[in-house]
């Protein structure tokens, strides 16, 4: 049930992005949905894979190379969804930053699971 919880509140957080920046585009709450999905799934499977194939750069960059990967994998997800658009990478940037912020802020609202 907390899987499903999160997962609309990220797509509610993508909306939200959308709402704020005008260079990122969500075309209905269907679009919010896969699309939050998707950005998930990268940032579980592909993300970690990228840092350690970038540490070099990122710590010469003092992690700052880390927003460049952000924007650029949300930027990235929105090129291969249909009604998820995000019109340059200065715009993934920052809609990868206002994304994470918010679904962090999200995050927090939620009941800790309990451990058994």
């Amino acid at each position: 049930m907390r899987i499903v919880l999160v997962w609309i509140l990220n797509a509610i957080a993508l909306w939200l992005v959308a709402v704020v920046l005008p260079g990122v585009t969500v075309v209905d709450e269907i679009s919010a949905l896969v699309a939050a999905i998707v950005l998930g799934l990268v940032n579980a499977v592909i993300k970690p894979v990228l840092i350690i194939l970038t540490l070099p750069v990122t710590l010469l960059t003092l992690g700052l190379f880390l927003l460049v990967l952000n924007g650029l994998l949300f930027w990235g997800v929105a090129s291969i969804l249909p009604g998820f658009n995000v019109d340059g990478f200065w715009w993934g940037v920052a809609g990868a930053l206002i994304y994470s912020v918010l679904t962090w802020a999200f995050s927090t609202l939620l009941p800790q699971e309990q451990r058994r």
